[in-house]
């Protein structure tokens, strides 16, 4: 964090419907354009699910400036880990700590389901978050390919 950059002030909670539309903001600047719409259809299943959660930093101000979701992901050849699907702080506000509360309140949550290891995907040519990620106690496993299918 620079000497200059001012600390976040404000609080992480749980997200919102009101908070549909800074998060699908938000969606964007992690490279994946998202409608309000879409996010209210999404959010539906993930509020359901004690094995979701979404959490969102919100300013003094009442801004909302990020956002994170983590999930516990269930397999066969591992113990449950929570895993982190999206970790997103508005440019205008990085280098605040707002990614590190994030983080720090998706681990309390993961902790709360009895996992032992949060787990997070992050595209190569994310270096600056690379580096977020290792200063936080992260540590680069490997690197593969990622193969999706559309059906």
């Amino acid at each position: 964090m620079s000497a200059s950059a001012p600390e976040f002030v404000g609080q992480i909670r749980v997200a919102m419907s009101q908070d549909y539309a800074p998060m699908a903001e938000l969606a964007g600047e992690l490279g994946y354009p998202t409608k309000v719409e879409q996010i209210a259809r999404r959010m539906v299943s993930i509020e359901e699910s004690s094995e979701h959660a979404v959490f969102v930093a919100q300013l003094s101000s009442g801004e909302i400036t990020g956002w994170i979701g983590v999930f516990v992901y269930h397999a066969v050849e591992i113990d449950a880990r929570a895993e982190v699907s999206g970790l997103v702080v508005d440019e205008r506000h990085r280098s605040q700590r707002i990614g590190l509360r994030l983080l720090e309140r998706a681990e309390q949550w993961a902790r709360e389901k009895s996992c032992m290891t949060v787990g997070l995907r992050s595209n190569v040519i994310r270096q600056r978050a690379h580096r977020f990620y290792e200063r936080n106690g992260y540590e680069h496993l490997k690197t593969q390919k990622s193969f999706r299918k559309n059906l």
